[in-house]
């Protein structure tokens, strides 16, 4: 297994989008969570008093990953589909004639990666949006801020682990950015919070696992909350990521290359 973890590192460093989806990945949250903690500082002074009192300095944090963790998972589809349009695929299976296995690594280095690059991206947007919040910004020990810090490392991981998934199901880059790039991206800006919709919505993987990183509406907004807590959420995420790397062996298995 060592040996076929290093091949998929070698693999993945190989392919010319990584480091530019690493590096895209850390701009975005970085530089969006300076600038919506700015954003807030700024106006702070003319929200009601209500909205003063209830400002959660964790929403401001964290709500730039809803854009930085696009390019990751690019990166995730494009580890995977690379392999398939370059009929590399049919060399690695001949080298590695245990799918099973073959799998397996690919998909622990790309946990390893996504939670290094995770770990990197959640602690610089964390400091990043309390510079720009500043006075109305929040401490790493301050209540509730490590649970989230630790949620949103596993959220990054996990996307990256579904895309994973869903990449290998499908085997082509384009039908899988089609479902999953609308799904992160409209999802996350609104449609999510859409009364008609949110019954159902609430529960895809991505709206569930933003539960812990405060992204979505608190528990006494009825408008927003959720009917579930932060680590229920991120159980929901878990399962929807584990179907779809079930689902990507399965096809691994059963498939001809």
């Amino acid at each position: 297994m060592t040996a076929l973890i290093s091949a998929e590192w070698i693999k993945i460093r190989s392919v010319r989008s990584t480091i530019w989806s690493v590096v895209l990945t850390v701009a975005l949250s970085v530089g969006l969570a300076y600038l919506v903690g700015l954003s807030f500082r700024a106006n702070f002074a003319h929200l009601p008093p209500d909205q003063q009192a209830g400002f959660d300095p964790l929403f401001a944090t964290f709500y730039s990953l809803t854009i930085g963790q696009l390019p990751l998972v690019v990166l995730a589809v494009f580890v995977v589909t690379s392999e398939y349009s370059t009929a590399t695929i049919r060399t690695s299976l001949t080298v590695v004639p245990q799918r099973g296995a073959f799998y397996a690594a690919k998909v622990l280095t790309g946990a390893l990666l996504a939670a290094a690059v995770a770990a990197m991206t959640v602690i610089a947007t964390f400091a990043a949006a309390q510079a720009g919040l500043g006075p109305h910004g929040t401490s790493l020990n301050a209540d509730g801020v490590p649970v989230a810090v630790a949620g949103a490392c596993l959220y990054l991981t996990l996307i990256y682990l579904f895309a994973t998934g869903l990449a290998t199901l499908l085997r082509t880059a384009i039908p899988t950015l089609g479902i999953l790039l609308p799904l992160l991206f409209l999802g996350s800006q609104g449609l999510g919070n859409v009364p008609k919709l949110k019954t159902v919505t609430q529960y895809l993987p991505d709206q569930a696992g933003q539960v812990i990183m405060h992204i979505v509406g608190q528990a006494d907004d009825p408008r927003f909350a959720r009917p579930y807590g932060p680590w229920t959420g991120i159980g929901l995420m878990a399962l929807w990521t584990v179907t779809a790397l079930l689902a990507g062996y399965v096809a691994m298995r059963r498939r001809d290359t």
